[in-house]
């Protein structure tokens, strides 16, 4: 038999060739005994249904939404946060019908992922606000989302309360008696290694990274500390191995560290061990995130929650009701949505020797 159509399946069954189409696409115009002898004849004919790209051309719809992520899809993957996020999207959209396609802001030869991948929106997730994804993407006029990134007007955000979180971690270090705290960081653009307190502003490459830096020092600066920035590169799985081996060799190291997430936090406390301190007796830090393996560090980690899994959900959600305004010709919503964050102390933290 040549290529099975519609119009076999139609000839086979006796019916037209649009209710053939009606079963596939519109179930609810045929009675169910219709429907199931229709879908019986087009399995036995081994038909699949409808061609994708010709049902996309004529809804006019890709049934795909992206995600854009400045992390390689490898980083992405083996990241316990971002991996979190991305289950948390793919669980809401589950009952939506739409796919999720991962879009690097890397470019594949004359291929921009931002500009030529079909879709009917995306999220713009944690991404360097100088790549040029974003730009393509708001260039496209598609409804868009923001997640952790600087809220823009007409565009809807979803962020974490994270300059409060990191107010309350350093806040904890204070109270417990550190004088002699640093952070650890990381960062695409910008200076690496050692940054003085006077030249933050070189740590700062995004809006996460910004409204974090700003935490600690609400709480720092007022105690009359000044912390040292050990600042490595974004997506080094060394990183905070690297940079705490920077701040433990100088002649004062600190006697307490915050880092910017769990997975630098984990790095720390590995250089630490390896150079003999002990943590928290030597060295006390702190993560932010709590990712799934914060817990299962020995010591389990002292860190700042945030609710992954309802930032997913709240992303897909924002971004449905977007291309679903869009298709109704409604203003879409813009709301800016931010997260609760909460200091969870554990017993990677303690007062400085005396």
């Amino acid at each position: 038999m040549g290529r099975v159509t519609l119009q076999t399946i139609a000839d086979r069954v006796g019916v037209s060739r649009m209710t053939v189409s009606n079963a596939f696409s519109r179930p609810d115009q045929l009675s169910p005994t219709l429907r199931d002898r229709i879908l019986a004849v087009a399995d036995e004919l081994g038909y699949v249904g409808p061609d994708p790209a010709a049902r996309a051309l004529a809804k006019g719809t890709t049934g795909a939404v992206g995600i854009l992520l400045t992390d390689s899809l490898s980083q992405a993957f083996s990241d316990e946060v971002a991996t979190t996020f991305l289950g948390a999207i793919a669980d809401e959209l589950a009952s939506t019908g739409l796919g999720l396609t991962l879009l690097t802001t890397n470019t594949a030869g004359n291929v921009i992922p931002a500009r030529d991948v079909a879709m009917d929106g995306a999220m713009v997730y944690s991404c360097d606000p100088e790549n040029l994804g974003v730009d393509w993407l708001l260039r496209r006029k598609i409804p868009l989302v923001y997640v952790d990134q600087i809220p823009a007007e007409g565009i809807p955000a979803v962020n974490v309360a994270d300059r409060a979180g990191a107010r309350a971690a350093a806040q904890h270090l204070v109270d417990l008696g550190h004088r002699r705290v640093a952070v650890v960081t990381s960062g695409i653009r910008g200076r690496h290694g050692l940054i003085g307190p006077d030249d933050s502003a070189d740590v700062i490459d995004g809006y996460v990274a910004g409204q974090r830096l700003s935490g600690w020092l609400d709480a720092l600066t007022p105690a009359g500390i000044a912390p040292m920035i050990a600042r490595r590169p974004h997506g080094d799985p060394d990183s905070g191995y690297q940079a705490a081996q920077l701040l433990l060799a100088a002649d004062e190291p600190p006697t307490a560290i915050l880092c910017f997430s769990d997975a630098l936090a984990q790095g720390v406390m590995e250089a630490a061990v390896d150079l003999g301190l002990t943590v928290p007796d030597d060295l006390s830090v702190v993560g932010f995130d709590d990712s799934p393996a914060a817990a299962r560090m020995r010591p389990p980690l002292t860190t700042v929650r945030q609710d992954i899994h309802a930032k997913g959900h709240a992303a897909a959600a924002a971004l449905t009701r977007s291309i679903e305004a869009g298709r109704t010709g409604d203003d879409p919503p813009a709301d800016h949505l931010c997260l609760p964050a909460e200091l969870i102390v554990r017993a990677s933290t303690a007062a400085p020797r005396s």
